[in-house]
């Protein structure tokens, strides 16, 4: 019992990878972390793989480095695949290049690494669309001759939430309205997994080395993702000092009111369902100090948490989100008085947007 609690239901199997290609080529694995270093010194705001059935041979890979003082360190390209194959015999890694995740005890403690390079600029210039790095397509922007920092990573998760899961597997949806399956879709059909940590590793960038401790949020999936009828999102969560714990997500509403809204308050060991009643959808694309101030409602009543970016990055008319503005951030979060640093990652039509510099 304790384990289906802590695994929200899922089989503990299916924190492992695939062990082949999937027969269905538009099948993906995505395994991806939001990490911040616990003083708020620097985030890797988003670090992870896409694995897609088509491409099977060369997995995608990104990796976002922000530091307090606006420095971003970008990398998005794809690699070799590494075998899924681990030391135990399983199929416990995935990995492309210099990046490898590993799963050393389902839905319990997973590793991350990185041995590589990446482009260095900073959010402003992100936020001017004067660099842009992005794996496929044309739209790049300000690389040629751009400085390439060094940057390895190392760092051991152990997960302090049970997992939150959406499970959207074929046996699932049959039940659905319409309107239902599309927003199951833009989640993916399939499960995703997704952990609050804490962690311990080491960062170096260009030689310099420093150990750390920090916190954060980890996914794994395997799905297939329509995203023809995307339309913008707001996902937040966080972990905080005394074991509390928040996340959801949530798209912007149809004309008739209707959306995908789900989430959680994390509280003396149990999970508490909620859905958030005050949102902030991307609007302001600014380096820092957004109010990104948020409201749950669950059986607890309505917990209100205050919060600001800190350590962003940005990606101008990003083709993965349907040419959306997107930021990927850390935030300072408050709640009751206690501080911690968790994620934001929210998608905009450019019309709804506007830079303040």
């Amino acid at each position: 019992m304790a384990d289906q609690l802590w695994t929200g239901g899922l089989d503990l199997d299916l924190d492992y990878m695939f062990p082949t290609k999937p027969e269905d080529p538009e099948m993906r694995e995505s395994a991806s972390i939001w990490l911040f270093e616990e003083n708020g010194k620097f985030a890797l705001p988003r670090l992870g793989i896409e694995a897609q059935g088509v491409v099977w041979d060369n997995h995608r890979f990104d990796a976002n480095v922000a530091f307090a003082d606006g420095r971003v360190l970008r990398e998005s390209v794809r690699a070799p695949t590494l075998s899924p194959i681990g030391p135990d015999g399983k199929a416990s890694v995935l990995g492309a290049g210099g990046l490898k995740f590993r799963c050393l005890e389902p839905f319990r403690k997973w590793a991350v690494s990185y041995d590589g390079e990446a482009y260095d600029g900073t959010v402003q210039e992100q936020i001017r669309s004067e660099f842009a790095v992005y794996a496929d397509g044309d739209r790049n922007k300000g690389l040629e001759g751009r400085r390439r920092a060094q940057v390895s990573f190392d760092v051991e998760l152990t997960m302090v939430t049970p997992a939150w899961i959406q499970d959207y597997r074929t046996e699932k949806l049959a039940e659905m309205s319409e309107q239902e399956r599309i927003d199951a879709g833009l989640m993916g059909y399939g499960y995703r997994i997704e952990h609050l940590f804490r962690g311990e590793g080491v960062l170096t960038v260009d030689g310099q080395e420093q150990g750390f401790k920090a916190q954060g949020s980890r996914i794994h999936r395997q799905s297939v993702r329509p995203m023809g009828a995307f339309r913008g999102h707001c996902w937040q969560s966080a972990v905080f000092p005394d074991g509390r714990a928040f996340g959801y997500i949530a798209y912007p509403p149809r004309p008739d009111g209707s959306t995908y809204n789900e989430g959680y308050v994390y509280q003396n060991g149990k999970m508490h369902p909620a859905r958030a009643t005050r949102i902030p959808f991307l609007r302001n694309i600014t380096p820092q100090g957004d109010d990104v101030s948020l409201e749950l409602e669950s059986e607890l009543g309505v917990v209100r948490i205050e919060g600001a970016t800190t350590l962003a990055t940005f990606h101008i008319g990003n083709p993965g989100v349907a040419s959306m503005n997107n930021q990927q951030s850390g935030v300072r979060y408050t709640w009751d008085g206690m501080t911690t640093y968790g994620m934001i990652e929210r998608s905009s039509p450019a019309e709804l947007t506007k830079i303040i510099l």
